[in-house]
């Protein structure tokens, strides 16, 4: 499965206002892993940002000055998204804007919603963890995620950030990124690792009555959020009938 985790930063809150987009951020997951491969662009918005927004991303008006529109870089954007998962925190903002910047294109572009399935990290983490704050730095802490670099929103860092927390939400597994030298030198999954016969043997230990509730709670989760398709419930529950 081809995923992409989306992030914006806007010149305000509302598009209906003529607010528009001047940073897209995109970081790219396939079957779990990130890929390193990913989309940044900044863009000229030809208007100032409000003070409120400046004071969020810092990206002032004279940084963006020598930037290229988003008719530019659209057919790019596009072409980087098409037929991937995306996964965007309170994703009606940044799908709004999106969606707006392509109504206000000459070239007929379809919504973002034609062009891709959208999940939203808001709506997941409301589900896992009702009553409490499920912003990103929230999120960040709850799951032992590092935003130190996070002084101020940024697109591609906000997308970075939340693949983290989208994959440690959805199964804990969380940064693996597969760059060209990392391909080049892992092991091929299909070879054999023997280990010595001097090799000391291992130490078992088992999990204490409060870890094996933690770990069915999680189980549990799992099996609420992919309506019964948790394999490790099934296997348990295979075991107890056999």
């Amino acid at each position: 499965m081809r995923q992409i985790v989306l992030d914006t930063e806007t010149t305000g809150l509302e598009y209906s206002q003529g607010h528009r987009i001047i940073e897209i951020g995109c970081v790219e997951i396939i079957n779990r892993r990130l890929t390193g491969n990913r989309f940044h662009q900044y863009i000229q918005p030809d208007r100032k940002s409000d003070e409120g927004a400046l004071n969020v991303h810092g990206i002032t008006e004279e940084f963006l000055k020598d930037k290229p529109r988003f008719n530019e870089i659209v057919d790019e954007f596009v072409a980087f998204i098409k037929g991937a998962e995306l996964i965007i925190h309170n994703a009606p903002f940044d799908v709004g804007f999106i969606d707006n910047e392509f109504r206000l294109l000459k070239k007929h572009v379809p919504p973002v919603s034609g062009l891709s399935e959208i999940v939203d990290t808001l709506v997941l983490a409301r589900k896992l963890h009702p009553g409490q704050k499920n912003n990103l730095d929230a999120l960040c802490k709850r799951y032992t995620i590092d935003n130190s670099r996070r002084e101020l929103h940024g697109a591609l860092l906000d997308a970075e950030i939340l693949a983290d927390v989208y994959l440690m939400m959805t199964g804990g597994q969380s940064s693996l990124l597969l760059d060209a030298q990392t391909t080049e030198t892992r092991i091929d999954d299909n070879e054999i690792r023997r280990i010595s016969a001097d090799r000391l043997p291992l130490t078992i230990i088992n999990a204490d009555t409060e870890e094996a509730a933690l770990h069915n709670a999680v189980l549990q989760t799992i099996d609420k959020l992919s309506s019964g398709q948790c394999l490790w419930t099934q296997l348990d529950e295979n075991r107890s009938t056999n």
